[in-house]
């Protein structure tokens, strides 16, 4: 749809002269198209929905909006919904506390996992059973993929479509590309670049562009109005206010929940921007307001800022605020804080981010953990939490689909911490059986029998469980029901289909893997001289201890997992059929040919952990996983019963 007003062959500036031309050329309008990051008409949006373990909490038990309701875990509370608020209730009183304070309080204790169960349950003695219950979170799992699920619904397909799940209640999304496509719609004039000249600049955009609705828009200094040289920078975020509106609007229609959202050039401004006005509301950061709006900030509360580097930069500068670090000059910035974080702490409060929205939304590792206090000083009771790990993470897995073969992880981890130590162990989980909770039980059992032969098990602080090294399932004949076929079944299962009549002499073979041959004495030898040379793989300590912000109970695990042999000609086929690699050998090589996986699963246990990019962390405070040490090595285990401390709720 065309534009009803003509675009603006000129425009008064603040300087009482003339301006014909917008800031923009062409080429800003192919960059928004790619979602680049450094496009000055980008879009991001951050959707944080309101207190979201209580609406999840009021949902489920159908209560008013203007109920006050609140979460409890053991004896605290760990979420608040905003008409309890008001009564001045806060994470940090009692239960008893808070029912003083508003009598009409409904307390809900999260779901727990008891022995025996086969599913978490919600139990109304809960706070009373510390000692034999755990803590579940599934519940709001659940329903922040379903609400996740249903964004993505809503807007247009990939590649268009950029969404990232930042933590459980939080959902960042990319809406360039999308408003790229509608100012086209909307304004057909801009389609094409005078002369072709992607370096033209755009005429001014129709004073009839701007509808802000009731959004809270950041105001502008004092020295410019709301309506002063509107350019296509102002339009592209009235555009993307338009689509996050619509966003919120079907999530609480479809689902009941409300939304708050932050509106502005990149992810930080828009974090920012969506803690601004709450609840159930949206914030617009333009881009000639940054700078305004985060003169009324303290710079700890920037992300990344709020920690150890947040109090180095405080105690360097003797200041917290933004507006005073901005008067520091950026040779002493880097000359105090070293190059690289001076230059990255000089744009980040100044409002730069160039940071991705990442659309990988798939999981990597499950973790199931309990904290005893007091601790536990036996395997008897060791054993019984690792059954309840055991069928706490199976239930994830079937909601991945592992049943259906969709995913699939390798690896299972045992953490175990004892005193101020924190050992780890990891074994592979047999590719060729199929996953349920009697298997994760005894892979468990078995790790945690490793630590008992070590030493120093007992007393036990902490327990926990994790898998990982998900990959995505085959299909067809090479699915995991071939691996479990043997003899002539086997063989028909790995036989190509016949060749068509038609194919010439000379046709290339559609499997050229056939052909190659796998040198197996020279190979085994290779990999098994270089698992010697770097010591013990078996006992190496395997600490996946880094917890996913993402998503609570669930962490990150990028380690690349056992790579397979190259296939063997068939013509070697006797009565062998080896599950792990698909390939039938002679019987007589089968033990040498196991030990050769042996090692090359040792091999890649000791691989270290490849991590993705940095999202807008500064130099040098980018998240890795430690290095495996020997028996012994200090690792840092998972966080105990993780509750709400982990995440940033409204």
């Amino acid at each position: 749809m065309s534009s009803s007003q003509p675009f603006h062959l000129s425009s008064p500036t603040a300087g009482g002269g003339v301006r014909k031309k917008s800031r923009f050329t062409y080429k800003h309008l192919q960059l928004l198209k790619q979602s680049a990051t450094n496009c000055p008409l980008r879009v991001i949006a951050l959707i944080d929905y309101d207190a979201f373990y209580a609406q999840c909490e009021m949902v489920r038990l159908g209560v008013g909006e203007t109920q006050p309701l609140a979460v409890q875990q053991w004896q605290g509370l760990i979420a608040i919904n905003y008409p309890a608020r008001a009564f001045g209730l806060n994470r940090h009183v009692t239960v008893t506390e808070a029912k003083t304070k508003c009598p009409e309080l409904v307390v809900q204790h999260v779901a727990t996992w008891r022995e025996g169960d086969d599913k978490w349950a919600y139990r109304a003695d809960a706070a009373q059973h510390i000692q034999t219950d755990k803590v579940s979170l599934d519940p709001y799992r659940l329903e922040s993929r379903k609400s996740l699920a249903l964004v993505k619904e809503i807007l247009p397909a990939p590649p268009v479509q950029k969404v990232e799940k930042a933590s459980i209640d939080e959902v960042f999304l990319d809406l360039s590309a999308q408003i790229h496509h509608l100012l086209l719609q909307r304004y057909p004039e801009l389609q094409y670049a005078p002369y072709d000249d992607p370096t033209e600049l755009l005429p001014l955009p129709p004073s009839s562009a701007l509808d802000w609705h009731a959004d809270a828009l950041v105001d502008l200094d004092h020295v410019e109005a709301e309506d002063d040289d509107p350019d296509w920078d102002d339009v592209a975020m009235n555009v993307g206010a338009e689509i996050v509106r619509h966003v919120r609007h079907t999530i609480y229609e479809r689902l009941k929940y409300t939304c708050s959202a932050g509106i502005a050039r990149n992810k930080m401004m828009a974090k920012l921007g969506a803690g601004y006005k709450k609840p159930n509301q949206q914030t617009i950061v333009r881009n000639r307001a940054v700078q305004h709006f985060l003169s009324g900030f303290k710079f700890t509360k920037i992300r990344n800022l709020g920690g150890k580097l947040g109090e180095h930069v405080v105690d360097t500068f003797g200041t917290d605020e933004v507006t005073e670090l901005l008067t520091i000059p950026l040779e002493q910035l880097k000359a105090k804080l070293g190059d690289d974080t001076g230059s990255w702490l000089y744009g980040i409060i100044r409002g730069e981010d160039n940071s991705e929205v990442n659309s990988r939304t798939q999981i990597k590792s499950m973790l199931s953990a309990k904290s005893f206090r007091p601790s536990i000083n036996n395997t008897d009771q060791a054993n019984k939490w690792l059954r309840i790990f055991a069928a706490d993470i199976y239930a994830r897995l079937v909601e991945e689909g592992v049943t259906e073969n969709k995913r699939r992880p390798k690896t299972v981890t045992l953490h175990h911490r004892q005193g101020g130590q924190t050992r780890s162990k990891q074994l592979p989980i047999p590719q060729g059986r199929k996953i349920d909770e009697t298997v994760l039980f005894e892979l468990a059992k078995t790790l945690l029998g490793q630590v008992i032969v070590d030493g120093r098990a007992w007393p036990c602080a902490n327990l926990s469980l994790s898998v990982g090294g998900f990959e995505d399932g085959v299909s067809g004949n090479r699915g995991i029901d071939t691996f479990l076929l043997k003899g002539d079944e086997a063989r028909a299962a790995m036989e190509p289909p016949p060749r068509s009549n038609t194919a010439t002499p000379n046709s290339e073979d559609p499997r050229p893997e056939k052909r190659r041959r796998l040198n197996e004495a020279s190979s085994i030898a290779r990999f098994f001289a270089r698992a010697e040379s770097s010591g013990d793989p078996a006992d190496e300590l395997a600490d996946d201890g880094h917890d996913d912000p993402s998503e609570e109970g669930e962490v990150e695990n990028t380690q690349d997992g056992p790579h397979r042999p190259r296939h063997m000609d068939q013509q070697d086929i006797t009565s062998y059929f080896c599950q792990e690699c698909q390939q039938s050998l002679k019987e007589t090589d089968r033990n040498e040919h196991e030990d050769w996986h042996l090692a090359r699963e040792l091999q890649a246990q000791e691989a270290p952990a490849v991590t993705g990019p940095a999202n807008s962390r500064p130099p040098g405070h980018s998240v890795t996983k430690p290095k495996r040490g020997g028996i012994g090595t200090r690792g840092r285990g998972p966080k105990p019963e993780k509750g709400q401390s982990r995440l940033a709720f409204g």
